[in-house]
């Protein structure tokens, strides 16, 4: 059995969840914080991926990463093309499942108390310490549901993926699309295997997150004792 699409499955949600998790913080972050107009209009875009059809984000990730496009362009000039590439598979990864951070943060740090924030400026403390020290480990509940989920959707994606960089054995192929494949030539037994392969990763990283849930409210308990 070949993991190659086990391998780059793993490696194309690990490093897009690293690209949504700062990125979905410092915009749920700097968001929360503007006026209620210009936040909806906001959140808006920044959710569309959530709720369009995967194939409809691969299109527009076709249109700017696209050989013929300007951007596609400039990757391909410098060594570092996106379609066909399994590169392409974490802008693919990033754009679907960077609206569960990004909406999972903003909620966490909506609800972040700023009195706390006001005290640690009268002590002398930088922004820097606030945000990191403070703010940070009071909202980590949710930023560790978001960057879990970000994780469990980036493993798991296949229509901006499968537009973006297709599939190819040993190169650009992924579980989900591997699955497809082996569907398609009627390898049924071949299909159930990494379809059981899924379902282990996602059912571990669906009960670590409810562990680290339930670890936090244990802590918040005691606490407010």
């Amino acid at each position: 059995m070949d993991w190659y699409p086990l391998w780059n499955s793993l490696r194309i949600a690990a490093v897009s969840s690293v690209i949504v998790f700062f990125l979905g913080i410092f915009l749920a972050f700097e968001i929360a914080r503007l006026p209620r107009a210009v936040k909806g209009v906001l959140d808006v875009v920044l959710t569309l991926p959530l709720v369009l059809p995967p194939t409809v984000c691969g299109w527009f990730l076709l249109l700017l990463f696209g050989a013929r496009h300007p951007a596609g362009k400039f990757l391909a000039e410098i060594g570092l093309p996106l379609v066909m590439n399994w590169r392409g598979g974490i802008a693919a990864a990033a754009l679907v499942s960077f609206p569960l951070m990004y909406r999972t943060a903003r909620g966490a740090f909506e609800s972040f108390d700023e009195n706390l924030s006001y005290a640690a400026q009268t002590l002398g403390l930088s922004d820097f310490f606030i945000f990191w020290r403070i703010r940070m480990p009071y909202c980590r509940q949710g930023i560790l549901a978001g960057t879990v989920l970000a994780f469990a959707r980036a493993l798991g994606e296949y229509g901006a993926t499968s537009m973006l960089i297709g599939y190819t054995p040993g190169k650009t192929a992924t579980i989900s699309t591997t699955v497809y494949q082996l569907w398609r030539t009627n390898d049924e037994a071949g299909a159930l295997r990494w379809v059981l392969v899924n379902l282990a990763i996602s059912a571990v990283v669906l009960l670590c997150l409810n562990l680290l849930e339930g670890r936090e409210r244990r802590k918040r308990a005691e606490a407010g004792r």
